[in-house]
């Protein structure tokens, strides 16, 4: 029993610490911190004297900490000494490991894309490789998460893997060495018209702000009349922040507010602002957005938004306003916590005021407060950024999910790719074999359910509660017959977008992200739209004009 009161000592004398400093308001919040510690405590002592089964403090603790912490925010989170190498190699600017996106496929531990000049490919990997053993360690079975741990580890040390090719029934040793792979955050740029440039930048890792500047500076030297620049944040989960700070500096002039930082204790907020020349202040700009463009991306777009200087294209951005920073809580233990949130130029602050599952919810524009713009454009705040020009998000055919799901496209580029040395470049290389797909996917066992298929099924069940479903034998009959004849000419309506799925999946297996982005950039709706505004001077500034 000692121990529960030297702990409630502990706690109590720190506290009491802390409040001689403290205010006659804080002395209130104090007590109340005291009295529930001391409940919590005793709570404990109670559970793992008489509980009638063998408790795990550890166990105990774990839990009451992350129901503390995940009543927060997503963000706020609690590390343990267990967890400390993994976090710190997740966090690191550079991608440490074997160089590869990787993932379960059927169950199996499998190469999804390995990054180009990365260890994976040097050790002669490749998509849809299954790897079976890690040192002499079996991991079928294993989480992701664990076999990830497994994988990830100091660059430099070796590791090997036991691995299956396609194809192949035996698995073969394959040693490689872990490395710092510098998976590139500007994967593709290039003209998508004659005078209209695109850059995509995926990551806002270190020197995105640099490649992003040599690649409009080449892009103005293939054309000099250039008439305006695409700069694609779609899937961009954001990074590092005086980089989103750099990015916007190439195109408004010094000594401009970009974003600042508040926090409870105002000692540290901070401001941010554009320190260098511009490269180029005059070129008009669209800047493509989606609901996964996170954080950094909030903010270059928020800003380009807020000071007029370009238009956002595409779907409300996610919504994460937040700064975490880690704090050492004792016994190598971590904690992860919000300490402060963004806001951009116009005042308003870019974070989501509603959670669901973990992600910020959708609230209506009617519960959002308004800001103005530079040029006096109301925007708002509370969830995310609003682009200029509001585009639906291309939804895919249910079959094109359900072949993507059940990794069908993925399985069947293995076996299209084996032995095959090289295909058509980027932009060039066509599919035309969609019967060979066909029967692929018919021989593999494939099933798609649709909707009606469903709903068929649970009026089924409905009926043998009200009436022997024999009665309507040939209504529900006719219904089957009418579904298939739909799944069948589901294969034709979907039949241009599963082919698109497919050569994005053959490309990348042979021309990795870059030859990825490029092909798909000529049936890229969004694009098709940056490119129209950007090549219509009188419609560009309508919209950035006083509303």
């Amino acid at each position: 029993m000692k121990i529960y009161s030297k702990i409630k000592v502990l706690i109590l004398a720190a506290i009491l610490v802390t409040g001689m400093a403290a205010v006659s308001v804080q002395n209130d919040k104090l007590f109340e911190i005291s009295k529930n510690l001391e409940i919590f405590i005793n709570v404990y002592k109670e559970l793992n004297t008489n509980f009638v089964d063998d408790l795990d403090p550890s166990v105990m603790m774990r839990t009451a900490l992350d129901a503390m912490v995940g009543s927060l925010d997503p963000y706020t989170n609690y590390i343990s000494e267990s967890q400390v190498e993994s976090y710190r190699l997740t966090q690191d600017e550079k991608y440490q490991g074997i160089g590869a996106r990787v993932g379960l496929v059927d169950g199996v531990f499998t190469i999804l894309e390995p990054y180009a000049g990365g260890p994976a490919v040097e050790a002669g990997l490749k998509a849809g490789d299954q790897i079976l053993k890690i040192e002499n360690t079996d991991i079928s079975g294993k989480s992701l998460d664990e076999i990830n741990g497994i994988v990830r580890g100091v660059p430099g040390t070796e590791v090997l893997m036991h691995v299956r090719k396609t194809g192949q029934k035996e698995s073969v040793p394959v040693k490689l060495t872990r490395g710092e792979v510098n998976i590139p955050n500007v994967p593709y740029s290039g003209l998508v018209s004659e005078d209209i440039g695109y850059i995509q930048l995926t990551v806002f890792t270190q020197n995105a702000s640099g490649n992003i500047s040599k690649a409009l500076k080449d892009l103005k030297n293939k054309n000099p009349e250039l008439k305006g620049v695409i700069i694609d944040l779609r899937d961009n989960g954001g990074g590092l922040l005086h980089e989103a700070v750099n990015i916007c500096n190439l195109f408004i002039p010094a000594g401009e507010v970009v974003v600042t930082t508040k926090a409870k204790v105002k000692e540290k907020d901070q401001t941010y602002k554009t320190m260098n020349p511009p490269l180029d202040t005059e070129i008009p700009v669209a800047v493509l957005i989606d609901k996964r463009s996170a954080s950094a991306s909030e903010i270059v777009s928020g800003v380009i938004q807020d000071l007029d200087r370009g238009v956002l294209i595409g779907q409300r951005s996610f919504g994460k306003g937040l700064v975490q920073n880690t704090k050492e809580m004792g016994y190598n233990s971590r904690l992860k916590l919000t300490t402060s949130r963004y806001y951009i130029p116009s005042g308003r602050c870019i974070q989501g005021v509603e959670y669901e599952n973990g992600v910020p919810k959708d609230i209506p524009d009617s519960r959002r407060s308004v800001f103005k713009t530079r040029n006096g454009r109301q925007v708002l705040d509370g969830g995310g950024v609003t682009p200029d020009i509001r585009l639906e998000p291309v939804k895919k055919h249910v079959l094109t999910e359900a072949l993507l799901e059940k990794h069908m496209i993925f399985k069947f580029a293995n076996e299209y790719c084996a032995g095959r040395d090289s295909v058509a470049a980027p932009g060039s290389f066509v599919f035309t074999d969609f019967d060979r797909f066909m029967n692929f996917v018919k021989k593999s066992g494939f099933n798609f359910e649709s909707e009606a298929e469903k709903n068929l099924q649970k009026m089924k069940e409905a009926l043998t509660a009200l009436t022997d479903p024999a009665t309507m034998k040939d209504e529900i009959k006719s219904i089957e017959q009418k579904i298939a004849a739909a799944k069948q000419e589901a294969w034709q309506k979907a039949k241009a977008e599963i082919t698109a799925e497919i050569e994005k999946e053959i490309i990348t297996r042979y021309y990795y992200q870059s030859g990825r982005s490029k092909h798909t950039l000529s049936g890229d709706p969004e694009v098709a739209e940056a490119i129209s505004v950007l090549k219509d001077p009188a419609r560009y500034r309508k919209i950035l004009a006083r509303k």
